[in-house]
């Protein structure tokens, strides 16, 4: 809020939290975030997460990209690529069409700060 009040603009990296948000829990390896083996309770909240968007077909990393691109302070998300194949798949990612009901069940489930920032989704002109 103080950014925003100062009109200063933020670049977030990391959006993927070291991969937790990428791979979810599929993957079969262990979960990471903020490059530590990921606790009990941040397992428990990538399911969550993850099943919410699953609810709504639409891919968790592809959330965890634009979520953070709603706040007015946000002028950029860096999500630290690796490689042109990473590169694509984060232009599907910031292409998926995410509805507004997922927004509003992260919300529900206690998985979004109530006055979180969300984006909110494109009408067809």
């Amino acid at each position: 809020p103080l950014c925003a009040k100062r009109g200063v603009r933020i670049i977030i990296g990391g959006p993927f939290k070291s991969g937790a948000l990428v791979e979810g829990l599929g993957s079969g390896r262990p979960l990471h975030y903020n490059y530590h083996p990921a606790p009990p309770e941040i397992v428990d909240r990538v399911r969550r997460l993850g099943a919410v968007c699953a609810a709504h077909g639409v891919p968790l990393p592809a959330a965890a990209l634009q979520f953070p691109l709603a706040h007015p302070a946000v002028a950029s998300v860096i999500p630290g690529l690796g490689d042109p194949d990473q590169v694509e798949q984060a232009v599907a990612w910031m292409a998926t069409a995410i509805p507004d009901a997922l927004w509003d069940d992260l919300r529900t489930e206690g998985l979004l700060h109530p006055d979180a920032s969300t984006p909110r989704a494109r009408v067809a002109a």
